[in-house]
């Protein structure tokens, strides 16, 4: 029984961590990241006091960090799952600018809040926690797919540090102007950074 009781609590301390993230999501995006308070989040969670964000996350910048992580783990998966479903190399860079386009258009609070996070949450090292730095893994993996196409003949020869930084920089241009130009055609931009890259990396 007491194992019983102590999963229930686990499971309690997850549901109520997910609904202040998601309450911090929707505050932030509403709001800014300047005013989004515990007392607003408490407020946007239906929660009896601020006391309870603190009992789950050390500070501020911690429920900051959780969204980050949660935001591009969430990412991550979803763009992963839609490369593993092509064959060839150049079918999987297609797969992850759709995703990714895809991705921002289905979760605008989420990528908003990350922005306004981005500009002013610091990580251990005083850096901006959603910088350049934050996006290197992912400029890293683009290095490694396009290697992969150049060496199995599907690219052409081009430097790949410039392109995977290119294209990563692409996309963020997107997800800069989710709130910026409300009236951005995310399937024109979709099917306009396909073709761009498609032409900027085929070979012949």
């Amino acid at each position: 029984m007491a194992h019983t009781g102590k999963t229930e609590r686990t499971f309690t301390n997850a549901a109520r961590r997910a609904q202040i993230v998601a309450a911090a999501i929707e505050t932030i995006a509403e709001l800014g990241y300047a005013k989004a308070s515990f007392a607003k989040i408490t407020e946007r969670a239906e929660l009896s006091s601020p006391r309870m964000i603190s009992y789950h996350f050390a500070d501020r910048d911690d429920l900051m960090h959780q969204i980050v992580r949660e935001v591009f783990t969430a990412g991550t998966e979803f763009i992963v799952a839609r490369m593993a479903d092509e064959q060839t190399v150049a079918d999987k860079l297609r797969a992850y600018l759709e995703a990714n386009l895809q991705f921002l258009r289905e979760h605008p609070r989420e990528i908003v809040a990350l922005t306004e996070i981005g500009s002013h949450a610091r990580d251990a090292s005083g850096q901006p926690y959603t910088s350049q730095g934050a996006q290197e893994p992912s400029v890293r993996g683009l290095e490694e797919l396009l290697s992969a196409g150049q060496r199995n003949g599907e690219f052409r020869d081009f430097d790949l540090r410039s392109m995977a930084v290119m294209i990563r920089g692409a996309v963020d241009a997107a997800a800069q102007r989710l709130r910026g130009e409300p009236g951005l055609d995310f399937d024109a931009y979709t099917r306009e950074l396909v073709t761009a890259f498609t032409l900027a990396t085929r070979s012949g």
